[in-house]
C-alpha cells in the first residue's frame, strides 16, 4: 500500500500520482492545511473555491472506488508534510507518490519529508521542463511569441498543413478596441452553492474573515461538471467578442467578454488542450473569429505555458530579484480601495469582490502604477498572490516580478510596461468621474500616471534610454521645456512622498 497524494491543484484523474495509483491497494491523501490557506493572505474567495472544489473531487475519488484519507481545516494539521506523517502513522506504510508540485516552496517541503516520497513530473501542461529548457537553450532573448509558434506546431491548434490559419501567427493589433457602449455578455456562469459548499463557506467566513475580500456571494464552479458547463457557456456567449474588446475596461462590468476559467484550469478542473479545443471548434464552425479565438488559445498555450517555463527555469530566488531597485512600501490602498485614483480604485474594489480582474486591468491599472511608483516586487508579487482566486506562484510570479514589474530585468519582457493615464483613458471609463484630470500633466489636478510616467523614465534613463523600444519616449521627454520637466519631476516626488 502506497498514499497517493492530491494537492488542491491537481484535482483530476488524470494528474501523474492518481495514474500511478492502485484503488484497491492504495489510499488517497488530500488535507486542507494551515501552511497552504494562510502563507499569504489569500482572498477568502480563492480559499472557498479551493477546500470545496477538494472536497467535491474527493467525494469523486471515492464514488469511484478510491480510499480517500481526507483531512478539514478543523483537524488542524499545519502542513502537508505533516498530512503526509499523519497519514502514514494510520495507515502503516511510508512509500508516497506525489506529482511534482507548482511551487518550489512545496517542492522543498516534500523533499524534506522523512518518508519515501516518488515524485512524478506534472505532465498536464503542454510543453515539459525538459522541452521547455531545450528550447531556451542559446537564446539570448526568450521572447513568448517565438514559443507560442512552437506551441502551436505542437498541437496543431489553428493550423493548416503547417501554417498558421490564415496566414498570420498573430491577431493582436486587432484585439485593442476600446471599452463599448455596452456588453451584452453576461459573464462567467454562476453556481448556486450547494450543502458542502455552504459548510466551507461558513468555515471560511470564521476563520478568515477578516482578510482581504468579500467572500458572498460566492457563484464559482467547485465540480469538473460545473467547470465544463463554465466552458461552454463562454464559448458560445463570451469568445466571440473577446479578442475585439479583451484589453477594455469599464465600470460596472468586472468580465466584459473574458471567460474567467483560469482558476478552473489552474485547480485542475480543466484541461488546457479540451479549453483550446474547444475554441478551435468555435472557429472553424464560424461561430467566432480568428481575432478571438487565436488571442484566447495564445493565453494558454503560449503565455501560460511560457511563464511556468521561466518560473522553473529560473529557480526558486526568481521571486526576490529586484533588477530596477525599487524599494517603497506597497501603499495601503491596495488593501482598501481608498485612492482619489478611479481607475486603480475601481480595480481593486472589482479584486476585493469578486477575487477577479483582467490581465489590462492587473498589468496596466494596479500594475503599472506599483511599477511607476517604484513598489518594492516582492509586496507587489505577494499582493497578487493573495488577492486572486487563479494565483499560484508559478504563473503569478513572472506575470508580477518579470512581465509587470520588470524586476527579472527583462527576461520575460523586452521593455517595462508602462504608461501615462492615455493609455487608461483611452481604454477604459474610468477617468470620466475621477479626482484627477488626464488631461492636466501639471500643476492642481494632474493625474498622476502622468507625472510618475515621467518621472520614472527619467530615473531609469540609464538603463532604459538605449533601448529601440524606447527611443521616442526619451525623445519626447528631452524636447519637453525644462522648466516643465522640473515641475512633473518635483510634482511625481510629492506624490511619491505622500503615499
Amino acid at each position: 500500500m502506497r498514499l497517493i497524494l492530491v494537492l488542491g491543484d491537481q484535482l483530476t484523474d488524470k494528474i501523474a500520482a492518481l495514474r500511478e495509483g492502485d484503488p484497491d491497494e492504495d489510499v488517497v491523501v488530500m488535507a486542507e492545511v494551515a501552511a497552504e490557506a494562510e502563507y499569504v493572505p489569500h482572498h477568502p474567495k480563492k480559499i472557498a473555491f479551493c477546500f470545496s472544489a477538494m472536497r467535491h473531487f474527493a467525494q469523486e475519488l471515492e464514488a469511484a472506488g478510491w480510499t480517500v484519507d481526507y483531512a478539514t481545516l478543523t483537524d488542524g494539521l499545519a502542513s502537508i508534510p505533516e498530512a503526509l506523517l499523519s497519514a502514514s502513522e494510520r495507515h502503516g506504510t511510508t512509500e508516497v507518490v506525489a506529482t511534482r508540485p507548482g511551487e518550489w516552496r512545496l517542492i522543498a517541503a516534500l523533499e524534506e519529508t522523512p518518508l519515501d516520497v516518488a515524485v512524478l513530473e506534472d505532465d498536464r501542461f503542454i510543453a515539459s521542463h525538459a522541452e521547455f529548457e531545450a528550447w531556451a537553450e542559446g537564446r539570448k532573448e526568450l521572447r513568448m511569441e517565438w514559443f507560442y509558434r512552437e506551441m502551436r506546431r505542437k498541437t496543431g491548434l489553428l493550423m493548416n498543413g503547417g501554417k498558421p490559419a490564415e496566414g498570420k501567427w498573430n491577431f493582436d493589433h486587432e484585439n485593442r478596441k476600446p471599452a463599448p457602449g455596452e456588453v451584452e455578455f453576461g459573464g462567467p456562469m454562476r453556481f448556486a452553492p450547494d450543502a458542502m459548499t455552504d459548510e466551507v463557506l461558513d468555515l471560511v467566513e470564521a476563520r478568515f474573515g477578516s482578510n482581504f475580500g468579500t467572500l458572498r456571494p460566492f457563484w464559482f464552479a467547485v465540480t469538473r461538471g460545473q467547470a465544463r458547463r463554465a466552458l461552454t457557456h463562454f464559448i458560445k456567449g463570451g469568445l466571440p467578442k473577446f479578442g475585439d474588446y479583451q484589453d477594455a475596461m469599464l465600470s460596472g462590468e468586472p468580465f466584459l467578454w473574458h471567460s474567467v476559467l483560469s482558476m478552473y484550469l489552474n485547480a485542475g478542473l480543466l484541461d488546457p488542450m479540451e479549453i483550446c479545443e474547444a475554441a478551435e471548434a468555435a472557429y472553424r464552425e464560424g461561430s467566432a473569429p480568428i481575432n478571438a479565438v487565436e488571442g484566447f488559445i495564445r493565453q494558454i498555450i503560449g503565455w501560460r505555458e511560457y511563464m511556468r517555463g521561466v518560473y522553473f527555469r529560473e529557480g526558486p530566488d526568481y521571486v526576490r530579484r529586484n533588477a530596477l531597485n525599487h524599494r517603497r512600501a506597497l501603499p495601503g490602498f491596495f488593501w482598501t480601495a481608498a485612492t482619489g485614483m478611479r481607475c486603480v480604485a475601481k480595480a481593486i474594489e472589482q479584486t476585493r469582490d469578486e477575487a477577479y480582474a483582467h490581465h489590462i486591468q492587473r498589468l496596466m491599472v494596479t500594475g503599472n502604477f506599483a511599477l511607476l511608483a517604484g513598489i518594492d516586487p516582492a509586496d507587489v508579487h505577494a499582493w497578487y498572490l493573495a488577492v486572486y482566486a487563479d494565483a499560484y506562484e508559478w504563473v503569478e510570479a513572472p506575470n508580477v516580478i518579470g512581465m509587470s514589474q520588470f524586476a527579472d530585468g527583462g527576461i520575460v519582457g523586452s521593455k517595462p510596461y508602462v504608461s501615462s493615464g492615455n493609455y487608461i483613458d483611452r481604454m477604459s471609463d474610468y477617468c470620466g468621474d475621477c479626482s484627477y484630470s488626464v488631461k492636466t500633466k501639471t500643476g492642481e489636478g494632474a493625474c498622476p500616471f502622468n507625472l510618475l510616467y515621467w518621472a520614472f523614465l527619467d530615473r531609469h534613463r540609464e538603463r532604459f534610454a538605449g533601448n529601440p523600444r524606447m527611443a521616442n519616449m526619451y525623445r519626447t521627454w528631452d524636447r519637453m521645456d525644462e522648466a516643465k520637466r522640473d515641475a512633473i519631476l518635483e510634482e511625481a516626488a510629492a506624490f511619491l512622498e505622500a503615499l
